[in-house]
C-alpha cells in the first residue's frame, strides 16, 4: 500500500515536502501531523544507529532494522537513502530486496565512490549498473536514481547521468545541488522521469518547483539535530541546574557525532 501511495506522489500534480523521521516515534509524529510522505536520510540513519557522521559506516542489515522499526510505526511511505547501495550492482539488488521486506516504498541509490567524502563520481555506465539492478531485483519497492553530479560537475554531466538513470528505468531521479530556478528549469527539460530535490532554492516555493516537474522537496534534516538539542539541553539542567552555553544544535550533533575525528581518519584512509 505504502509502495503504490509514493507512486501516487510521483504521479501527482503537487510538490509534497516530506518529514524526516529517525525512529517509531518520529514516524508516528509525522503521520499524525499529516504528512504524505516520510524520509529517513543517510546522516540521520548514522547518527540514530551509529552516532556518527555520514560517511557510509553502517551496514546493509543495520540499515534495515531501523527502517523496518521506522516502517511498522506508521502506514506512512517511507522513502530511505540507500546511499551507494552497500557495494556493487549485485550488493544493490539485495539492497532493493532487503528494504522492501522492511516495509520501505523506496529507495536511492547515489552515483558516487563509497566510503568517502561523496564527491567521487561513479562512471556512469556503473552507476546505471547499480539502478538497473535495484530495479531488475523485483522487489516491490521504488528505486530513485540520485545523483550528485550538480555538485561537482557540469551540466552536461548531470544531464547525461540524468538521462542514463531514466534509461534504465528508475522512477524518478534524485538530485542535490541545484540552487536556482534556472537550473532547475534546465534539469527539467531535459527530464522524462519525475524529480526530488534535495537542495534549498532561494525564494522558490513548492508551487514554484512543482511547475518545473518536482514532485518531492526535501526539507533537510533540522527535526533530528533539534531533538539531539533538546536531549542534551534536558540533561544538561538536570545535571547543572543550568542552561548548556551553546543552545545550537548542529555544532553540538557535530561534536557528538565525532566528526572531526572521522574526517582526519578518512584523510588518512580514504585519500
Amino acid at each position: 500500500m505504502t509502495v503504490a501511495a509514493f507512486r501516487a506522489i510521483l504521479a501527482g500534480d503537487v510538490c509534497v515536502r516530506p518529514a524526516s523521521v529517525a525512529n517509531p516515534l518520529s514516524m508516528r509524529a509525522a503521520a499524525e501531523i499529516g504528512y504524505e510522505l516520510a524520509m529517513l536520510g543517510g546522516s540521520v540513519a548514522a547518527l540514530e544507529i551509529l552516532g556518527a557522521p555520514d560517511l557510509a559506516l553502517i551496514t546493509l542489515s543495520e540499515l534495515v532494522e531501523q527502517v523496518r522499526r521506522i516502517a511498522r510505526a506508521a502506514p506512512l511511505p517511507l522513502l530511505v537513502d540507500g546511499d551507494h547501495g552497500y557495494g556493487d550492482a549485485l550488493s544493490v539488488r539485495r539492497t532493493a530486496i532487503e528494504l522492501a521486506a522492511a516495509g520501505a516504498a523506496a529507495v536511492t541509490i547515489e552515483d558516487t565512490e563509497l566510503p568517502g567524502t561523496g564527491k567521487q563520481l561513479l562512471p556512469i555506465a556503473t552507476a546505471a549498473a547499480k539502478i538497473r539492478a535495484g530495479i531488475e531485483a523485483g522487489a516491490d519497492i521504488v528505486v530513485v536514481g540520485r545523483t550528485n553530479a550538480a555538485l561537482v560537475a557540469d551540466r552536461a554531466e548531470l544531464f547525461a547521468r540524468q538521462t542514463a538513470f531514466e534509461h534504465v528505468g528508475a522512477e524518478a531521479i534524485f538530485v542535490a545541488g541545484i540552487k536556482t530556478l534556472d537550473a532547475l528549469d534546465a534539469l527539467a527539460a531535459n527530464a522524462r522521469k519525475p524529480l526530488i530535490l534535495a537542495t534549498a532554492i532561494k525564494d522558490a516555493t513548492a508551487i514554484d518547483v512543482a511547475a518545473r516537474g518536482v514532485k518531492i522537496w526535501l526539507q533537510g534534516h533540522q527535526p533530528h539535530f533539534d531533538a539531539v538539542g533538546a536531549h542534551h539541553r534536558r540533561l544538561h539542567l538536570q545535571r547543572t541546574g543550568e542552561e548548556p552555553a551553546d543552545p545550537d544544535p548542529r555544532p553540538l550533533t557535530k561534536r557528538l557525532s565525532q566528526s572531526e575525528d572521522y574526517v582526519r581518519l578518512a584523510k588518512t584512509y580514504l585519500s
